[in-house]
């Protein structure tokens, strides 16, 4: 039996997907499952930045081994012609605090992400980009991929783009707690007594879902061309 493991930050990131999947939560970590005859899917994530992606990776891996590892979710744009909601497959990672570069399996592109211990904003965006040479940002494949190295296990980077190069938002990371949870509530408060951040987080909101959306289909393509399913009834249904 195949075990896959998709560690991602957010619930949101990975809502389209496991629509139907098995759900729990343990340890602080929200866990979705679907078995099948030819193995298992198990969805995590337990909040932003690489700590909470180690937790969420410990998780899907206590029922047993993984087979395959997969970081997936959102990320912020490095490049001006790409477009938010489009998804990209990464060929490497490189983590922006340590300097190490890890090569995701599959066929090489030219999409490169680098993991950042904050989020970046635009000024930001431009260091990394200038500095790394990477299409995209986010806060958690560099150590996905890290602990996959460790085990031997092949690793795999499909990323959603929330938010473009030059978009304007507000600062989430002063709304990121020490465990990766982003406090909503308190975000909110903020943002209503400043509504010029109302247009560019709506536009950013419907980017996302898009995003979301773009990585479960990726996602399913990617597993049945593994073998690990079947094209008509293997799939989880999207529709519900």
């Amino acid at each position: 039996m195949t075990r896959t493991a998709i560690i991602a930050a957010m619930s949101g990131e990975l809502k389209p997907l496991v629509r139907g999947w098995r759900h729990e939560r343990s340890n602080g970590v929200d866990l979705w499952c679907r078995r099948f005859d030819q193995g298992e899917w198990i969805a995590a994530c337990a909040g932003a930045g690489v700590n909470a992606a180690t937790r969420a990776f410990a998780e899907a891996e206590k029922s047993g081994a993984l087979d395959v590892v997969i970081s997936t979710g959102w990320a912020g744009a490095l490049r001006g012609d790409l477009a938010p909601g489009q998804v990209c497959d990464v060929s490497s990672v490189i983590d922006a605090r340590t300097g190490e570069r890890f090569v995701a399996a599959g066929p090489p592109s030219n999409f490169w992400l680098v993991t950042s211990s904050r989020v970046a904003d635009v000024h930001e965006k431009r260091r990394l980009a200038e500095t790394y040479e990477a299409s995209l940002v986010d806060m958690e494949a560099a150590g996905v991929a890290r602990l996959a190295q460790i085990r031997g296990i092949p690793f795999y980077c499909i990323k959603g783009i929330s938010d473009g190069y030059r978009d304007q938002l507000p600062d989430f990371n002063r709304f990121i707690s020490v465990n990766g949870q982003f406090q909503l509530g308190r975000f909110i408060v903020f943002v209503l007594l400043r509504p010029w951040y109302w247009r560019p987080l709506a536009r950013m909101g419907e980017n996302s879902k898009k995003a979301a959306q773009g990585i479960a289909k990726s996602l399913l393509d990617f597993l049945g061309e593994q073998g690990q399913t079947d094209r008509h009834n293997g799939y989880p249904n999207l529709t519900n």
